[in-house]
């Protein structure tokens, strides 16, 4: 069930910094689906997990697909090293994931490329608005505010701050 549309223009609740981290993959070979179904299944167990984990840092994410062969995620987090700690601990799926990975692409032949681009945003740097839409990106992982509470223009949300 979708959310909502929230009436007239609203803005992301966002405070300071925030972290957004892309990752993906790109089917390179459709008919190797034993080579590129378990990265895709792979990011949702690790989205799962790190729903389930109090304190992760990550604060919300969109599933998107960029064309029938790409689909990435779009993830928001607290910090750089929630986002580093989430990736090297031990006990986590990541690293887990990483290893098949590696191992997958000595074998696959190319069948499946993986990415990922990682964003530190300053406060003061990043601003958004959103006309009755549900809570949506940035909006849906910090909340949203009706947008005169940052400013009516883009230039206006940026001198914000980003702060109340």
């Amino acid at each position: 069930m979708s959310a909502r549309p929230i009436p007239g223009r609203t803005t992301a609740a966002a405070e300071g910094e925030i972290v957004v981290f892309l990752i993906g993959m790109r089917i390179n070979h459709f008919r190797a689906p034993h080579q590129w179904v378990p990265v895709f299944v792979g990011m949702l167990r690790m989205l799962r997990e790190l729903k389930g984990i109090p304190g992760s840092g990550l604060l919300g994410h969109q599933l998107l697909s960029g064309s029938p062969r790409t689909y990435y995620v779009v993830q928001y987090w607290e910090s750089k090293e929630k986002l580093l700690d989430y990736a090297a601990a031990p006990d986590r799926l990541h690293r887990k994931a990483w290893a098949m990975i590696n191992r997958f692409e000595r074998g696959s032949r190319q069948h499946v490329g993986i990415w990922h681009e990682t964003y530190v945003v300053p406060a003061g740097s990043y601003e958004s608005i959103y006309g009755d839409m549900p809570p949506y990106g940035l909006a849906a992982a910090t909340g949203s505010l009706p947008v005169e509470r940052r400013g009516v223009t883009a230039r206006e949300r940026f001198a914000s701050g980003a702060q109340d």
